[in-house]
């Protein structure tokens, strides 16, 4: 018998029932629409957070306390105290680590900013003029902070553009003051907008000197990290390995095992991060897959009520003819082809969602965010949509195939 024919009994079978075939492959569509939706939202996100690591620029390095995270409880190691002036110091001589320009010591939390009108909660960091150069930092209004400010631990701020909107709307923060922990800062400038970078937001930070920061505020003495900035991008490896071998050095280190801090070059920070979102993606886009196999049990279900409802027509197509190998062809061709539909539905759905979903993040929410939808999305859905027809429907397919003809013609 012709595979021609084969296909023209396969679609007529689906036609006879069009509602029902609907509803089988609505599990399809709903599993498919979410892995293409994690797919393309992972990368989107992926290349949001790729983007503001490559905002510290190809010659950064950060230092922060602790070993670097392996795991969740290694987490708690970055909030250990084993960066202080005599590490900053050490790093600064050029004896020790060659090829730095410069070197922003930093510490930050999140606390309460007032002013006479508003309160918010925000970002606050105290840091060195020296960070305003990494990150590109330009006052739209006043002045940065300077090292006469730091060494006077002086009692200003700079606020971020979004900062200053909260905290004094349209009106000139220039000389104002505002109120942190129950200290009084006077505003001496105001950047200009500039979104995020580095996993900052900068138009939300309330920017301080770090002496400041570190003895009104924090009540420590210890750094969260240090931005350090080569001289060239060709020295970046040097400098890192020269970072490493002081701080152990200093430490008492002698296995880079028990490292009591990490460093991390912008290509070792790209490297982390594509990893775990790629790990992230794979973990939503497991589960997502779950509801696939629901809709595969849904097809062999419905395959397996309508060889029973078609039990004469197999009968029938058998005593003129029909070998096993046709009927089996027939019903696994059928339900390929409703996995098939249900896939290209899927994925199309799962496109305009993706789209919607970065149209909200990127244009509503104003997030850097690129909408991405990866070849290799599609090609999954339709594989995937197919091997779940392919393997849900052989048994609905073995099972029409093996009845005897005689029986079949008999069934009422």
């Amino acid at each position: 018998m012709k595979l021609s024919y084969t296909l023209k009994t396969a679609f007529s079978g689906i036609r006879a029932n069009t509602s029902r075939s609907l509803l089988t492959i609505l599990g399809i569509v709903i599993g498919i629409t979410a892995i293409m939706l994690v797919m393309s939202v992972g990368k989107g996100g992926q290349e949001l957070i790729l983007n503001q690591v490559r905002g510290l620029g190809s010659r950064t390095i950060i230092i922060e306390p602790g070993k670097e995270p392996s795991g969740p409880s290694d987490f708690a190691e970055l909030f250990t105290d084993s960066l202080k002036d005599k590490e900053v110091k050490a790093l600064q001589n050029p004896n020790n680590v060659q090829g730095i320009s410069i070197l922003a010591p930093n510490v930050n939390s999140v606390a309460v900013v007032a002013s006479n009108e508003e309160t918010i909660r925000t970002s606050i960091i105290g840091t060195a003029p020296a960070l305003a150069t990494i990150f590109q930092m330009i006052p739209e209004e006043g002045n940065m902070l300077s090292d006469e400010d730091v060494r006077q631990r002086a009692a200003v701020v700079v606020l971020g553009a979004k900062a200053k909107e909260k905290l004094f709307g349209d009106s000139d923060a220039l000389g104002e003051k505002v109120k942190v922990k129950n200290k009084v800062f006077r505003v001496i400038g105001v950047l200009a907008a500039k979104g995020n970078a580095a996993g900052f937001n900068i138009d939300d930070l309330v920017i301080m000197p770090y002496t400041t920061a570190q003895e009104y505020l924090f009540g420590g003495d210890h750094y969260n990290s240090i931005i350090v900035q080569a001289k060239d991008e060709a020295g970046v490896d040097r400098a890192a390995r020269d970072i490493k071998s002081t701080l152990r050095d200093l430490h008492d280190i002698s296995d880079p095992k028990d490292d009591d801090f990490h460093v991390m070059t912008q290509a070792d920070a790209v490297e982390r991060v594509g990893l775990i979102t790629s790990i992230l993606t794979a973990l939503l886009t497991s589960v997502a897959a779950i509801s696939l196999v629901v809709g595969g049990i849904g097809i062999m279900n419905i395959m397996l009520v309508s060889v029973t409802e078609r039990t004469r027509e197999i009968g029938l197509r058998k005593a003129i003819g029909a070998t096993e190998k046709n009927i089996l062809q027939q019903f696994l061709l059928e339900a390929v082809f409703l996995t098939g539909v249900g896939g290209l539905f899927g994925i199309l759905l799962g496109a305009l969602l993706s789209l919607l979903v970065a149209f909200v993040l990127g244009y509503v929410l104003a997030l850097d965010w690129v909408y991405v939808f990866p070849l290799s999305a599609v090609v999954l859905g339709l594989g995937v949509s197919t091997i779940i027809g392919l393997l849900f429907g052989l048994y609905p397919a073995r099972q029409a195939a093996k009845k005897n003809p005689i029986e079949s013609l008999r069934y009422e």
